[in-house]
């Protein structure tokens, strides 16, 4: 999945942004539009079932509209992304991520055509929030997860536990994760990161960045009390990294059952299906933390290249592409979450067990969009990586520091 390997994702990204930094930009808006041009569409892609469903749904535009589309799947998207940008020849439509927009918003490489849609009132505003630059909707969101608390309902039994010791606090959390340690398996195994661990920042009230990214608010008590929770945790031995028992990711950990809990996001469903499907588990809400709810949520948006010569006609496929059904068909085929607020109650009725992920919709926060917050993110990551013998303090100064010297860029 597109959300599991965030320090590779943010490396590419931070290449991305090094790229585009060289370009003169696209402020021109291209060659002279003409809307019969054929479309070229650039995606990454979690795996042959979204490839699958995306070709489809461009089909169907494809046909309706009379325009030629092609569908490419990026072997690595940030990478192609930015090799499009600064050779002058993007892809007219494309997969964006919020890590990535201030970079290509900034130098005019972005076509910002959020005002122009007719849908734009039902998008999550925190989607909204996640893909607007200088106050322009640059791109309409595409589909997004949030972070929750999965746990193994046998072996959950198997530790004498019921429905009734479900942690609703953190102090809750510990107490299972305790009685679920045994032996080789872990109460709760985690992604040693920021994607992973910044749960746990939010429930306590902060994040690295304040909402859009314009302030860094990483040496903050509230971020202090999680990381010292989180490595409190990590010295007990109740919870582990992922990398710690030898897996790649938390699902991964989940699904050998290395771990009886992890924290992932829907895109979990996928794999364990897939890989693990023996593994009976639920999906419940986070524990609040000592400010309550909170949770991360991760996203992208439909691109359009400012230079691209049909840009009518990347509008009208991005306007078919988040329309109610398809959105709905996207989350039937791999997993993800319907960007816009209309189609919620249809999303609940399909998937019932998953409702947690769709309800944080309400209190999620975004992950540090600012221009290079890439690099300082995969900095933090190298170091809470270290958390069980590291200095929360120490960590979360640096990243003040850093976070603060981008700013003042």
């Amino acid at each position: 999945m597109k959300y599991r390997t965030t320090g590779a994702v943010l490396a590419a990204v931070g290449l991305a942004a090094a790229l585009t930094a060289c370009g003169s930009g696209f402020n021109s808006g291209g060659s002279t539009q003409d809307n019969t041009k054929p479309l070229s569409i650039l995606i990454g892609s979690s795996g042959d079932a979204e490839t699958a469903a995306v070709k489809s749904a461009v089909a169907d535009w494809s046909k309706s509209s009379g325009i030629k589309a092609t569908v490419t799947v990026a072997s690595d998207l940030n990478q192609q992304l930015a090799q499009g940008f600064s050779s002058g020849k993007p892809a007219d439509v494309f997969y964006l991520s919020t890590d990535a927009l201030a970079g290509y918003a900034s130098n005019g490489s972005l076509y910002a055509y959020g005002d122009k849609l007719s849908n734009k009132s039902d998008f999550y505003p925190n989607l909204v929030k996640s893909f607007t630059y200088d106050n322009k909707l640059m791109c309409a969101p595409k589909d997004f997860s949030t972070l929750q608390l999965i746990i193994n309902t046998d072996l959950w039994a198997k530790a004498g536990l019921t429905d009734a010791d479900i942690p609703t606090t953190w102090d809750q959390l510990s107490a299972v994760a305790k009685k679920l340690t045994t032996g080789s398996q872990t109460g709760l195994v985690i992604g040693g990161e920021y994607a992973r661990v910044g749960a746990f920042m939010t429930e306590a009230g902060g994040n690295l960045m304040n909402a859009d990214s314009t302030k860094a608010t990483a040496d903050s008590e509230a971020n202090l009390k999680a990381l010292q929770y989180v490595k409190d945790n990590l010295t007990a031995g109740d919870f582990k990294y992922a990398a710690d028992v030898g897996a790649g990711w938390g699902g991964e950990a989940f699904g050998k059952q290395l771990g009886a809990m992890t924290i992932e996001g829907n895109w979990i469903t996928g794999s364990q299906s897939a890989d693990y499907p023996s593994v009976n588990y639920k999906v419940v809400p986070l524990p609040k933390g000592p400010s309550g709810a909170g949770t991360l949520q991760f996203t992208n948006c439909w691109g359009i290249a400012a230079d691209s010569a049909n840009k009518s006609g990347a509008l009208s496929l991005v306007e078919k592409l988040t329309t109610k059904s398809d959105q709905l068909a996207f989350a039937k085929a791999f997993g993800v979450m319907p960007s816009i607020q209309s189609a919620a109650s249809d999303w609940k009725s399909e998937f019932p067990k998953l409702a947690p992920f769709l309800d944080a919709a309400a209190y999620a926060q975004n992950t540090p969009s600012a221009k290079g917050a890439s690099d300082v993110v995969s900095d933090f990551n190298s170091q809470v990586a270290k958390l069980a013998t590291g200095d929360p303090k120490a960590i979360l100064s640096s990243t003040q520091k850093n976070l603060e010297a981008l700013l003042s860029k």
